[in-house]
Order: C-alpha cells, then structure tokens, then sequence
C-alpha cells in the first residue's frame, strides 16, 4: 500500500498532462506530436527506463525528459523530426503540442491561398489522399445507387 501512495497521477511535462498511471514510453504518446518511436527515442536519450511507471519516476527522470523533449530537434537527426522542412523558415524541426494542430491548421490554409489540388480538395470536403469517391465519402442524405430507367 505504500507503494500505491506515492505515485503521481499526472506528470506535466510540454504542456501536456500525462497519466502517471502508465509506462513513460505509453505515458509519453500522450503529448500530441510523440508516437510510440518518438517516445522510445526520448526514454532512451534521457536515460530512463521506458518500462517504469510515470508516476514513479524520480524528479530527476522527469526533468531530463523535459529537457530531452524541449531539445528534440537537435539531438536527432531530420528525418527524425514531423516537420523536416518547414515552409516558411527552410529548417527541421518538431512540433508539439497545441503548435501541431496550429501548423496543420496554416498549412491547410495555405494550400487552400495557392489553390492546389489538395487545398480546393479540403475546401470542399471531399476525400484528399488519393481515395476513390465513387461508393464511399458520400455526405448528405445520398444513400444507394442510382439505376437506369428503362
């Protein structure tokens, strides 16, 4: 029982409140921009024990994996990052956070300015990937397949 006690809930590290619950490699994908590789990238940068539970972690642990996370883009290499060349600044880096959803948000807006292919294709709703339309997407009250009449 005692054990039980002194586990933290949350950890906060990036602005993002992660379960203590968790292993740090599971507690780490809930930073929005980490995924499973980036947070096995991070553990092991930091020297922590990806297996150990977050809420159980030393002070210590947990501050070097803020500081790994707040200096991730200069300790992997570029194809490590989510944004290896950005647009507007022609540098690498990795976005986490509130940032990533902001990023995506202005680069939608601006495929949607130039009036490329996949901007009008976000304006109007439709599918954007490449996916084929004829039988799914469909919105609205379109249900079925129109026959011929004879």
């Amino acid at each position: 029982m005692a054990q039980e006690e002194d586990i933290k809930y949350f950890v906060r590290i990036s602005n993002s409140d992660l379960d203590g619950t968790k292993q740090v490699k599971v507690a780490l994908t809930g930073i929005k921009g980490v995924g499973r590789h980036t947070a096995g990238v991070i553990t092991h940068l930091a020297s922590v024990n990806g297996h150990d539970i977050m809420g159980r972690l030393k002070d210590e642990d947990v501050d070097r994996l803020r500081a790994v996370v707040e200096n991730y883009t200069e300790r992997v290499p570029a194809w490590m990052v989510n944004r290896p060349k950005d647009v507007y600044t022609g540098e690498s880096r990795h976005i986490f956070g509130t940032d990533l959803s902001t990023a995506l948000d202005e680069d939608i807006n601006l495929m949607r300015k130039i009036r490329c292919y996949r901007g009008i294709r976000h304006e109007t709703g439709q599918k954007v990937r490449g996916q084929r339309t004829k039988s799914t997407g469909r919105t609205g009250t379109t249900v079925g397949v129109k026959r011929k009449k004879e």
